[in-house]
């Protein structure tokens, strides 16, 4: 050909060769064996041994990265190639940004371009515009393939008939329906998986228990053109895609995750898999098929799973974490809508503390809502026993229900297992005798697993030993009617002290939906709004400053302040602890604790001789002063002859010295004559 010149020859020629997917490379071996046929066209034209390129199979020509173009690329800027050799334009570029540069850096180095048509110069006119035409025509003929499929599969999905997989648990039954796997291990583990859910509202206590029971879940294996279902460990992803899927709860979408295109390092990178929300979906047929739960229960799980997101903003509860706060989740700003922080303090952590950082975060202002949180979990907490009291004796029915049960789910899914390792020993086994003795390559690994399977038979049966040994025993009757007793009283159930913090979180959670909270003058307003969608409305008092739960009562206070102008601090602390009186924190009084009562409430220190300053003589000096015994004055006191105080029962009486004025000039000053009994006699007190 004339277009073929000595300095083409003497250059390297390339064949390029590639295709799009790792379909066409399992099923199109004809457009393989063409590419590869122009090493012998090369040859024909000129060339004695043509190189060629094909690292680029499998890979899509629209812009991804493609090692092997690059590589063609650089080898034609270096000026080493005589001529590129491709099946047809679509081998070497789907894009017109590839397909002009590769011209244009065929027409810089003098680089020829061939098909099976003909051989092509860059730098002519005429050859630039058939080339230019020809990648148009490629690019173009993509799009139209691409949209093609695109609105089939679109229009096969309105229909619910489109599956490009299978999930875990469902099975092909015609070409256009599914429906649930016959294998009933396979459907019970699934359902386990739902009820535990459903028990204990979180996939990650969820995940936790099937770890500590051993129980494995089904995973789908493509093996050629064959699906197997393995048995795996479980692991949290799992759990949240099977917790998270509609197919599960009878329903067909399509359209649930999305695909991405950026620019990296000049190429095009597309990436699968984003989630979108639900109104985006293309296409959500509900009762599609039989599912393993209903819709409405796949849609509250859905909304606990999101409340259930501790690191998505201020908007959703959270889910049930560690600490004494009961209301965590649950107490929304009635000013800015956002959730309330929970703040612990205090020496050991415990004294809990609600506060709304959102205005603070956000804006810089000062916060509007904090407040204690003993007094509102108290109140909250009553008002939820209240109502839920009714429902305390099926908490306990179902509670010996479960204990009668003990691990009976466990053992379930552990008989299943050993069913299954005993039917595949046995298939082992028929299989092993249906073979030819004499094809040793076939018997010899059917041995091998007839003599595995025994192994995994008996380990199944040493599961199922040790979870019958380990069954609970059944209630005694007693213990039964303990358990309908505090089911009967819920409020004992709920103070006992065997139920956690995380116990009262969830009965909690179980009856109350959110809370509103506002600040009024002297109370916390909360609204509560309840999981059946009625509302109530409490009014809790706000301590004033200076008040804790471990103040002393006031009773307390106003006997320390009279008994202040009495007795000194060791003696008013004795005083104290004769009566039984403690202090907030349920402490014995000592002569510190007294004198830091006093300083904190400025009570001044008793001071010797301060009574006889105020004009109020003890019983002592009373009685020195009446020439009379203290018994004689007590009488006097006790019928009102003398009026006379006194803090409390033991404390010092406080008798006015204008009391005893009347009473000096009576016959309590004189000496008294003797009785004329003569057997009387004089009892000698010195």
């Amino acid at each position: 050909m004339t277009k073929i010149a000595t300095d083409h020859l003497e250059r390297k020629a390339i064949v390029y060769i590639r295709q799009s997917t790792q379909s066409q490379l399992r099923n199109n071996h004809e457009s393989r064996r063409r590419q590869y046929g122009l090493a012998d066209r090369a040859r024909n034209l000129g060339w004695d041994e043509p190189v060629v390129i094909d690292d680029d199979l499998g890979r899509s020509g629209g812009g991804a990265s493609r090692p092997g173009f690059e590589r063609l690329l650089l080898a034609i800027c270096e000026g080493r190639v005589g001529i590129v050799l491709s099946l047809e334009a679509s081998r070497l570029a789907r894009n017109g940004r590839d397909w002009h540069t590769l011209l244009e850096f065929c027409a810089l180095a003098g680089c020829l371009l061939g098909d099976e048509d003909g051989v092509y110069d860059p730098r002519l006119p005429n050859d630039r515009l058939l080339l230019g035409m020809k990648g148009t025509i490629s690019e173009m003929e993509l799009s139209t393939l691409r949209q093609r499929s695109l609105e089939a599969l679109r229009l096969k999905a309105s229909r619910g008939e489109l599956f490009t997989s299978v999930a875990v648990g469902c099975v092909k039954v015609r070409h256009d329906r599914i429906a649930k796997d016959p294998d009933r291990r396979v459907r019970e583990a699934l359902d386990l998986v739902f009820r535990k859910f459903s028990e204990f509202r979180s996939i990650r206590q969820v995940h936790l228990w099937l770890r500590q029971e051993e129980v494995p879940l089904p995973a789908t294996r493509v093996v050629g053109d064959e699906r197997r279902i393995v048995w795996k460990a479980p692991v949290y992803g799992t759990m949240h895609k099977l917790l998270t899927n509609p197919v599960y709860a009878g329903a067909y979408a399509f359209g649930r995750t999305e695909s991405r295109v950026t620019v990296e390092n000049g190429r095009k990178r597309v990436v699968r898999g984003f989630r979108r929300e639900r109104e985006d979906w293309d296409v959500l047929i509900r009762d599609h098929h039989e599912g393993y739960v209903s819709w409405e229960e796949f849609e509250r799980n859905q909304r606990l799973i999101a409340d259930n997101a501790n690191c998505k903003g201020l908007m959703v509860r959270g889910a049930v974490r560690r600490g004494d706060a009961l209301l965590a989740g649950l107490l929304r700003c009635g000013h800015c809508g956002r959730r309330l922080h929970v703040h612990y303090g205090g020496a050991k952590g415990c004294c809990v503390r609600y506060g709304c950082r959102g205005a603070h975060v956000n804006h810089g202002a000062k916060p509007r809502i904090a407040f204690g949180g003993l007094r509102v979990d108290t109140a909250v907490a009553d008002e939820a026993l209240r109502l839920l009291g009714p429902l305390g004796i099926e908490a306990a029915l179902a509670a010996v229900a479960m204990r009668e049960d003990g691990n009976a789910e466990t053992r379930r899914q552990v008989e299943l297992a050993l069913t299954q390792a005993r039917y595949e020993a046995d298939l082992a086994r028929r299989q092993y005798d249906a073979v030819d003795p004499a094809n040793r390559l076939v018997a010899s690994e059917l041995e091998r697993r007839w003599n595995d399977q025994p192994g995994e038979v008996r380990r199944q049966e040493e599961r199922v030993a040790a979870i019958a040994a380990e069954r609970p025993e059944r209630l005694s009757s007693e213990e039964k009617e303990r358990l309908m007793a505090l089911g009967d009283d819920l409020a004992t159930a709920w103070s006992h002290p065997n139920a956690t913090a995380e116990t009262r979180k969830r009965v909690l959670r179980s009856a109350v939906k959110e809370i509103v909270v506002t600040l009024a003058e002297e109370r916390i307003e909360l609204l509560l709004h309840w999981q059946g969608g009625d509302h109530a409305r409490l009014s809790v008092p706000r301590n004033r400053a200076g008040q804790h739960r471990f103040g002393t009562t006031g009773e307390v206070g106003d006997l320390i302040r009279c008994l202040a102008r009495q007795l000194s601090d060791g003696a008013i602390a004795a005083m104290l602890n004769r009566l039984g009186k403690k202090t907030g924190r349920g402490n014995a009084w000592t002569q510190v604790r007294v004198r830091s009562f006093r300083n904190g409430h400025g009570i001044a220190v008793h001071r010797p001789g301060e009574m006889a300053e105020r004009g109020e003589p003890t019983l002592k000096e009373t009685a020195e002063r009446l020439g009379v015994g203290t018994m004689t004055v007590l009488r006097l006191i006790g019928d009102g002859t003398i009026g006379a105080s006194q803090a409390c029962k033991g404390a010092p009486w406080a008798i006015p010295e204008d009391q005893l004025g009347p009473l000096k000039d009576s016959c309590f000053g004189e000496v008294r004559p003797r009785t004329a009994d003569p057997n009387q006699e004089e009892l000698d007190t010195q």
